[in-house]
């Protein structure tokens, strides 16, 4: 079985991204994973390399074909899209416009089979809008890339693996785009991965709106009843082990001790919360419903520390490893 090849999106040059990806891909442990192509611009990341004191040296490719992945240095499809002077830290639309033409450009080499997955460094939405591109982050820019009408966000911790039904609108946005078809289907997406990962009959808890699950109509307007319960239903009468709505405060302590293999956030917070409390260096970002694998860092841009060198950059090697488990493998 040959190794996989991963393209990583080097993200908002202005951000962390081409650091944290000098620093994993020096890493023996991200070297035995994969055979790793980097879509970015190559001055950026020697620019990093030095900022974060590597030896590697970077391949400037004109095409993915041309990786030679025997070769101890960083192989770069570079778009030569980033002016040498480009600040860290600061939101741009040259840095935008930068981050989408990676994104695009890795989807196009996967769908070439040149890749079998992808894994995003981190990208600036406001930097991404004011380039034009008017898309709320990755999960939706990969969707439309690759012509998928409904994806899902799950973010993978150690201990812990989350799938969201919404995510970035607003809270009283997402009550009412909560149904119960968006719930079964988010839950079958969650399923089939899980299964695709090995876990024959994965046990999945379903998190309700209101505090205490409404308490029976006590809380809130009978959200659980019309917009959860119903889909919950559906997927245990496919003879799937799936429970809710439950409480979400206590079904994340019972998901955190192992009780469950996922749970499904009603919305964003409610999701990223708990994984982001189990500390954001293990958190890994994979959409679910696309026609290829991608996984991301679980944390941003980081502006504030850019060009610094100080960025960490366990979480992608943690998104690589996650990329690794879930792409296809190639004969």
């Amino acid at each position: 079985m040959t190794r996989p090849t991963i393209a990583i999106t080097m993200g908002d040059p202005a951000g962390i991204g081409p650091e944290v990806i000098m620093k994993a891909l020096a890493q023996p442990e991200a070297q035995a994973l994969c055979n790793m192509l980097v879509i970015g611009d190559a001055g950026r990341l020697r620019q990093a390399g030095k900022i974060v004191g590597s030896s590697l040296e970077v391949d400037a490719l004109a095409d993915a074909k041309d990786a030679n992945f025997a070769s101890k240095n960083v192989q770069c499809v570079d778009l030569k899209n980033v002016p040498a002077d480009l600040p860290f830290g600061q939101n741009s639309p040259v840095a935008g416009e930068a981050a989408y033409r990676y994104i695009e450009k890795a989807v196009q080499v996967v769908q070439a089979g040149l890749a079998q997955g992808i894994c995003t460094a981190p990208l600036s939405k406001e930097a991404l809008h004011a380039a034009g591109h008017k898309y709320p982050g990755h999960t939706e820019l990969l969707a439309h890339l690759t012509g998928t009408p409904e994806v899902s966000m799950m973010l993978v911790s150690p201990k812990l693996r989350v799938i969201h039904v919404t995510t970035h609108i607003g809270l009283i946005d997402a009550i009412k785009k909560i149904e119960p078809g968006l719930v079964e289907r988010v839950i079958t997406r969650g399923h089939e991965v899980l299964v695709k990962a090995g876990i024959k009959n994965p046990k999945i808890g379903v998190c309700a709106i209101n505090p205490h699950a409404g308490e029976n109509g006590l809380f809130g307007y009978g959200e659980e009843a019309e917009k959860i319960t119903p889909a919950v239903e559906k997927c245990q009468a496919k003879g799937w082990d799936v429970r809710g709505p439950l409480p979400a405060d206590t079904l994340f302590f019972l998901a955190g001790r192992g009780d469950y293999d996922m749970v499904v956030a009603m919305y964003h917070d409610q999701g990223h919360g708990p994984i982001k409390v189990l500390g954001l260096e293990s958190g890994v970002n994979i959409t679910v419903g696309l026609p290829v694998i991608r996984t991301s860092v679980d944390h941003g841009t980081a502006f504030d520390i850019a060009g610094k060198g100080i960025a960490d950059e366990r979480s992608l090697i943690e998104a690589l490893r996650q990329a690794v488990d879930l792409a296809p493998k190639a004969a």
